[in-house]
């Protein structure tokens, strides 16, 4: 039986369990919900603070400037190019699958009250904004906001003043590492309750939406899984290949990261442990620090894949005919109002809901069939998003030379689980290093 004190053996029996009680007590599962939120917001608490003790220490630790700017080039590069295919997918998937197909809906029969929460956030994205929102207001206000985006620009100006400090900057670099193991072992502790929290976020899905919301639009729901799963297995996977490793070993070796964003929806709550992963498997510490955060913002696969294959589903459902024009106006505008809406509540949502305005044939009312299943949804979103940084990391280390190749083949031969056994028998580990 000690293989229930592995944390994601825990996190499945609190998915299951959740969903249990949220399917038999509908009322007692939505009252579960503050055991999820509790989870994230403590999560929520560190990220911010690591993510600049990271990024600032990382750039400051780099040789030059030209390492940051060539290190940070190569991301943006690899981030546009994989997030244009998953678009691509998307939109292939909705033409092949047909999933709206023989719903037929009247959109006057659709309570306009429902979108229009999605609509109004949806109408202030504009493009200056996405500008305006990059300069946070003060130093120490991204870092208590938890804006993840403001964060990484604070730190990137602080890592590049530090090059310039000479020995002095090399003393606050290592400082700012010592400081950022004290936020990775809160981390440790709070995972802790990563299978209470997935109990409660299951039991509150499952309790207010229903059964009923999967069963009714289940071919969608099925259609964005198998999407996911053909982008992550095909793209992903070429991508790992020729980078020089197996996507199937990588996820095996995240799996336990996969079942804490599956239980609560949120590739957030496990950015910290992502980036000591990816450094154990062999990634410089100043590429995962910068390329993990940056991706969280401009690398999100599983939110492009779910705003082309929703769209094209709401207007098959609709009955609503798309030109070439039209849907190539829609693949611009996805691309960048996937970045417009990072950290916003209901992020998947409200894209969606912009990217509707350049269609204006598509009724925008029509996102309220959609509402009772972006729960289910948005789990997707969170894993695919999730793979995609960590497999973005690897890429982008080997690609400037900062991959361990025979430490990357080491880690995930052996998989995660040596680290597990080795925590079961109290035995001492190294965190990022050799164990």
């Amino acid at each position: 039986m000690r293989f229930l004190k592995l944390i994601y053996v825990q996190v499945i029996i609190g998915i299951i369990l959740g969903s249990l009680v949220g399917w038999l007590w509908p009322k007692i599962g939505v009252d579960l919900k503050p055991l999820g939120d509790i989870f994230v917001n403590l999560v929520k608490m560190v990220i911010a603070p690591l993510v600049f003790c990271t990024v600032a220490g990382g750039i400051a630790h780099m040789s030059n400037l030209k390492q940051l700017g060539r290190v940070g080039g190569k991301a943006l590069i690899y981030f546009e190019v994989i997030s244009t295919f998953a678009l691509f997918v998307g939109l292939a998937a909705a033409f092949v699958l047909h999933p709206g197909d023989g719903f037929n809906i009247d959109v006057k029969s659709l309570d306009p009250k429902i979108a229009a929460e999605y609509v109004g956030k949806a109408a202030e994205m504009k493009p200056i904004d996405y500008l305006m929102h990059l300069v946070p207001t003060s130093f120490f206000g991204a870092l208590a906001n938890g804006d993840i985006l403001q964060t990484l620009v604070i730190a990137i100006f602080t890592g590049v003043v530090c090059t310039r400090l000479g020995e002095t900057g090399t003393k606050i670099a290592h400082g700012l590492e010592s400081i950022s193991k004290i936020f990775f072992g809160m981390i440790h502790i709070i995972v802790k309750i990563a299978p209470l929290a997935a109990f409660g976020a299951m039991g509150f899905t499952i309790g207010k939406f229903g059964i009923h919301a999967l069963i009714q639009l289940g071919f969608l729901i099925g259609a964005f899984y198998l999407t996911s799963i053909v982008f992550i297995v095909v793209v992903l996977g070429a991508v790992c290949a020729l980078s020089g490793f197996s996507v199937f070993r990588f996820i095996a070796y995240i799996r336990e990261e996969l079942f804490i964003v599956l239980g609560t929806s949120s590739s957030e709550t496990v950015l910290p442990q992502l980036m000591e992963k990816m450094e154990r498997l062999g990634a410089s510490k100043p590429v995962v620090g910068l390329v993990i955060p940056a991706g969280y913002s401009f690398n999100l696969d599983g939110t492009n894949i779910y705003m082309t294959l929703a769209t094209l589903f709401l207007a098959q459902a609709t009955n609503t005919h798309l030109t070439a024009t039209q849907i190539a106006t829609l693949l611009v505008v996805a691309m960048l109002t996937s970045k417009g809406a990072t950290g916003v509540t209901g992020a998947g949502f409200i894209v969606l809901a912009a990217t509707l305005a350049v269609v204006p044939t598509i009724p925008v009312a029509a996102i309220a069939i959609l509402v009772g299943i972006d729960r289910f949804m948005s789990q997707c979103r969170a894993l695919v998003n999730l793979i995609g940084n960590g497999v973005a990391a690897l890429v982008v280390a080997a690609w400037e030379g900062e991959l361990d190749r025979d430490k990357l083949k080491l880690e995930l031969k052996r998989g995660p689980g040596y680290i597990e056994e080795l925590e079961l028998q109290g035995k001492p580990i190294i965190r990022g290093g050799a164990h």
